[in-house]
């Protein structure tokens, strides 16, 4: 099992959103970024876990944890012109963009800010707190986890 950090804008869609999703599920699609799809396809797994990170905020942070309930598949919504993901130059034949299935697990009591990450000395390689990494999809390693899953107060 791996760990992962997945970006999301809450206006766009929240850890709430998925909370009440129907059992709590999702389709983790409109992933457009090429290194972000390669990890979705080939390295993204059943059973992996998540912290959903909402960006684009008053105060960026990880807000809880999620489930990946199905590997990586082709993102239909690139195909279909009525969806916001439409990719006109995907081809059904040689899918460009895919997605995951992601089930809620928990929100923290408390989300723990990006201005927090950033100061805890733990956490110093974790690829969301290194310049110019701006992908939507990140690994965790186990370390950060721990660490993280600590600061939040949850017991492992």
């Amino acid at each position: 099992m791996r760990h992962w950090l997945f970006k999301t804008e809450p206006d766009t869609f929240s850890i709430d959103d998925l909370k009440n999703a129907p059992k709590k599920t999702e389709m983790w699609d409109g992933i457009r970024n090429y290194q972000a799809r390669n990890l979705l396809r080939d390295e993204v797994k059943k059973g992996d876990e998540v912290f959903i990170y909402h960006s684009s905020c008053k105060v960026p942070a990880i807000v809880g944890i999620a489930k990946v309930v199905k590997a990586g598949y082709v993102d239909p919504t690139q195909f279909d012109p009525e969806k916001k993901y439409y990719d006109p130059k995907a081809n059904p034949d040689n899918p460009r963009w895919y997605c995951v299935d992601i089930k809620y697990a928990s929100t923290f009591k408390t989300p723990i800010p990006l201005k927090e990450l950033k100061a805890n000395p733990a956490l110093a390689g974790m690829k969301l707190l290194q310049k110019g990494v701006r992908l939507s999809i990140l690994p965790v390693s186990h370390h950060e986890w721990e660490t993280i899953l600590d600061t939040a107060g949850v017991a492992t």
